[in-house]
């Protein structure tokens, strides 16, 4: 099987922030790099709010998830990284000659003589809203992420939950929407300071500590949704008040499990690979970045995704060829550039 697959210098996998940083950086260092990711397309966790603003990328105005994907993506693509989408990892196994074979779930095979793992917490799916019938009304107006601000315009919309999420987007359709509620089960938001500042100053209804009880609706769309004062344990105190809602939007969460990884020897936690200052995992060739790193100051930004794929990749490529150990450039000083900038300013005259 190893004859028959094109062996590469490193694999990515995962096409989130960090993966995608990784496929460009490793191009930036003549490497021969293949990303594989399990969604049918890149972005990663990007594409779970893609209408909020992002204001911490060092340099970068306050520009909204989606573009930035769309931008992380276009320069991933400056080194013509081989791109392989819908597969997600199963397996990997050492070859007799110290390579890699990553399979796929699908059975597909992929040859590397280094691995960057940027899995973020690993598959993740949204916690659904546990009241009888949510589900029946998925495919309507009841809805787990915001993916267009304008289709609730002039809207009554209800989102259940109090993290980061709820609030952002209860924000976001603030002026947007023709009523905004927000319902959480605790006494205070989980979401950032600054955000739930705004969300109060808006004033946004809020009802705290209540949940969602019941959903009121036909077999298309939710008209009304119940909601019950809860205890500090989530108990139902039959205080209900009716709310007629346009929509519902659920933000209780993300449950991710890192899965399979467990299997393949790495030292991990809940939900990170662990590794050391280097971002190796133990095992010789193999790193991770991203989220799905965990070391001691452990930066969780963007700006920190991007600083650990560009450490994972110089140590796959000093792993590969000891000698280029300082063979780093920064992109000012590359001469892989020399071409692209010319090109760039000629165009700009």
């Amino acid at each position: 099987m190893q004859n028959e697959l094109d062996l590469y210098d490193i694999t990515i996998v995962g096409g989130g922030p960090a993966g995608l940083f990784a496929a460009f950086y490793s191009g930036m260092r003549s490497m021969k790099t293949k990303l594989i990711e399990a969604s049918p397309y890149l972005g990663g966790k990007l594409n779970s709010y893609p209408d909020k603003m992002i204001w911490d990328v060092g340099g970068q105005p306050p520009i909204k998830a989606k573009q930035l994907a769309r931008q992380l993506i276009e320069q991933a693509m400056t080194f013509d990284p081989t791109i392989v989408l819908n597969q997600q990892i199963q397996d990997i196994k050492r070859t007799r000659e110290g390579y890699y074979i990553i399979q796929s779930r699908t059975g597909e095979c992929h040859l590397t003589r280094t691995i960057v793992l940027s899995i973020g917490y690993g598959a993740k799916s949204a916690i659904k809203l546990s009241v009888k019938d949510a589900d029946k009304y998925e495919n309507s107006n009841l809805h787990y992420t915001v993916t267009d601000l304008k289709h609730y315009k002039g809207k009554r919309v209800l989102i259940s939950g109090g993290g980061d999420s709820a609030v952002d987007f209860a924000n976001a359709l603030y002026g947007i929407a023709h009523d905004v509620m927000v319902v959480h089960r605790r006494n205070e938001f989980k979401g950032h300071e600054r955000s739930v500042e705004t969300l109060l100053t808006n004033r946004i209804r809020v009802k705290m500590p209540f949940a969602v009880k019941r959903l009121e609706g036909d077999q298309a769309r939710i008209n009304a949704v119940e909601i019950d004062q809860v205890d500090e344990k989530g108990v139902f105190l039959n205080r209900c008040e009716h709310v007629k809602v346009d929509a519902v939007i659920v933000n209780h969460g993300m449950k991710a499990d890192i899965g399979g990884i467990r299997n393949w020897g790495l030292k991990t936690d809940d939900r990170h690979i662990l590794v050391n200052d280097k971002l190796e995992t133990g095992k010789e060739g193999i790193y991770a970045a991203g989220d799905s790193a965990m070391f001691g100051n452990k930066i969780h930004l963007l700006a920190g995704a991007f600083t650990d794929a560009a450490t994972a990749v110089n140590h796959a490529k000093t792993y590969i060829k000891p000698e280029s150990a300082m063979d780093i450039f920064i992109s000012s000083h590359n001469p892989v550039f020399d071409e692209k900038n010319e090109l760039i300013e000629q165009a700009a005259k």
